[in-house]
């Protein structure tokens, strides 16, 4: 074989490589039918919780209408379980193209929105009422749409309930019982800060990593709604489930500006009625999970507690003033101002 026949081989097997790389990558195998018409986008989407976990059902629901709507030539394709790696791994693949959507917390955001930071300020919501009237209202759309300038464009907000105290060992009654203990949380200056202003030691773990982490001892405890406290089975290790519901933080889904701008404003149309259905849907299926969940983890051996709050709210008081005359500040402001 001569020096070209090899470089020619050489250079296909490169063009093999990018192509199918390109086949792997956020956007679309095109596949054309006989006539040459038909386009198939293939949307792949990351996220770390469980299948059984209801946000995952509700991004299946989001998928099967998103096929519905467009015949067929527009899909999702679901990465569970951390598969392509965390929170923050996943965003910043979705930001150099690797993905074409995410699921994430807005805490995971804050290093990229720092407006999203306001999320994690415990006791901010009134109620789950104030909450939804917050998400689907004018602040909750500016949030969605503050990403445009480091690739990150919001979709939609999921229910993530409210965020409580799960510990091997003893309850979180009051705050003095966090004293020196190392609590898990994301990572996240907000939830970090929340913990320390509470006495408590915050530790910054990836999800997937938390379950060895209680066996191991390598932290007191954690903090999340009962569904993932169900569905990670960490309730197989913290026996105690403190109820002080600390935090609202929800769940978004966020797409590429640039695949999102790909679309035509059919296709626009068609993904923004799916997601909009998808958070109908898992709003309801939320709150039954919730109920269920308590149920099974107290038949588990779980000690569900419910302490007063007042103390708690009480010392994370001063996270508040830290953020007067900044943009988070007004935001808390109009939020508070919410009817």
């Amino acid at each position: 074989m001569n020096r070209k026949a090899v470089s020619f081989l050489i250079i296909g097997f490169v063009l093999g490589i990018l192509a199918s790389t390109f086949a792997f990558s956020f956007l679309s195998h095109k596949k054309e039918t006989d006539s040459n018409e038909t386009k198939s986008l293939i949307l792949k989407l990351a996220h770390v919780l469980d299948p059984s976990h209801p946000v995952h059902q509700a991004i299946e629901f989001m998928a099967d209408r998103l096929a519905e709507k467009s015949g067929q030539t527009m899909t999702i394709e679901i990465f569970a379980n951390g598969q392509l790696g965390s929170e923050t791994e996943s965003i910043e693949q979705l930001q150099r193209g690797a993905l074409a959507m995410v699921k994430t917390s807005t805490a995971a955001m804050e290093g990229y929105i720092g407006e999203m930071a306001l999320f994690g300020l415990p006791y901010l919501f009134r109620d789950e009422d104030h909450y939804w009237k917050t998400l689907n209202g004018e602040v909750g759309k500016e949030l969605l749409n503050l990403g445009g300038e480091v690739g990150i464009k919001g979709l939609n907000y999921y229910e993530s309930g409210s965020r409580s105290f799960y510990t091997i060992d003893k309850a979180i009654l009051r705050p003095e019982d966090l004293a020196g203990k190392k609590i898990r949380v994301m990572r996240s200056k907000m939830a970090m800060d929340l913990i320390s202003q509470l006495g408590g030691a915050p530790t910054p773990i990836p999800f997937g990593e938390l379950y060895t982490a209680l066996q191991q001892g390598m932290v007191d405890g954690a903090e999340n709604n009962p569904p993932t406290l169900d569905t990670s089975r960490h309730y197989e290790v913290a026996r105690h489930y403190s109820l002080d519901e600390h935090a609202r933080i929800p769940d978004m889904v966020l797409i590429s500006p640039k695949v999102w701008d790909s679309f035509t404003p059919q296709q626009q149309r068609w993904l923004r009625e799916a997601a909009d259905e998808s958070v109908v849907f898992q709003r309801d299926l939320w709150g039954r999970k919730t109920l269920e969940s308590l149920e099974r983890v107290k038949a588990a051996g779980v000690k569900v507690y419910h302490p007063d709050k007042t103390p708690f709210q009480a010392m994370v008081e001063p996270l508040y003033r830290k953020y007067d005359d900044t943009k988070i500040g007004e935001y808390i402001k109009r939020i508070q101002s919410i009817k």
